[in-house]
């Protein structure tokens, strides 16, 4: 998978041509769109965390493609590998929270208004579905 994404990327380098060829189109439209999902979703932020973003999406593009190929089959497939990928990005998004927010990012598990009696079944709520 990672092979195809490097030559994909390759194959669609245009240093040296005044036209673009359609592979070079085809990536940068892909580039752009990826880069308008990720710049409404999270804002003034998003070249922080495009590049990851990017190449995720290629990974699970490329992975998916490969089911088309006879007697092939998708590793996205496998459990293990769907496992592994949420549970790295579980992890990944809960330590930047926790570098950023520090100890503010519990914080945005209980809704405002919420009374005291309540905190602690609601954090248990919202931690679960959190994971």
């Amino acid at each position: 998978v990672l092979f195809l994404i490097v030559s994909l990327h390759y194959i669609a380098n245009n240093n040296s041509r005044l036209v673009p060829s359609k592979w070079s189109i085809a990536l940068e439209s892909s580039f752009a769109s990826v880069n308008s999902m990720v710049r409404e979703q999270i804002g003034s932020l998003n070249e922080m965390y495009l590049p990851f973003i990017y190449s995720l999406f290629f990974f699970i593009l490329i992975a998916n493609l490969t089911g088309n190929v006879p007697y092939s089959y998708t590793i996205t497939t496998s459990i293990i590998v769907t496992l592994s990928l949420s549970f790295t990005l579980l992890i990944g998004v809960t330590i930047l929270g926790l570098s950023i927010h520090k100890i503010k990012f519990f914080s945005y598990f209980i809704p405002s208004g919420t009374p005291l009696a309540l905190v602690p079944l609601l954090v248990l709520i919202e931690l679960l579905s959190y994971s």
